[in-house]
């Protein structure tokens, strides 16, 4: 499986960025989907998961209410919508995938990660 994210960038305080990670190789709908980011010094976290169908979420506290994951398994893609966005928010994020149906571990699959900066 790859896994291509996209969809980074530089936004304000208060701004929404779409994250996007394209599946190949392999079809992942029957995988979790999951995103993490790991910003400049800090060990890589958990940010958000999706099971197979898309009928169950989970979120790190950190971004509850704020993130939203989705999926698209006809077009083999993940997608994280972020709004109001904090300067804390900034860091790399990989998107990955998990054959083993843990929402938080045993991803075996990862994307090469895109960056997002949030400014104040």
């Amino acid at each position: 499986v790859q896994l291509q994210a996209s969809g980074g960038g530089l936004v304000q305080a208060g701004g929404s960025l779409r994250l996007s990670c394209a599946a190949s190789g392999r079809t992942v709908s029957s995988y979790y989907m999951g995103w993490f980011r790991q910003a400049p010094g800090k060990e890589r976290e958990f940010v958000a998961a999706v099971n197979w169908s898309g009928g169950s979420t989970y979120y790190a506290n950190s971004v509850k209410g704020r993130f939203t994951i989705s999926r698209d398994n006809a077009k083999n893609t993940v997608y994280l919508q972020m709004n109001s966005l904090k300067p804390e928010d900034t860091a790399v994020y990989y998107c990955a995938a998990d054959p083993y149906n843990d929402p938080f571990d045993r991803y075996d699959y990862w994307g090469q990660g895109t960056l997002v900066t949030v400014s104040s």
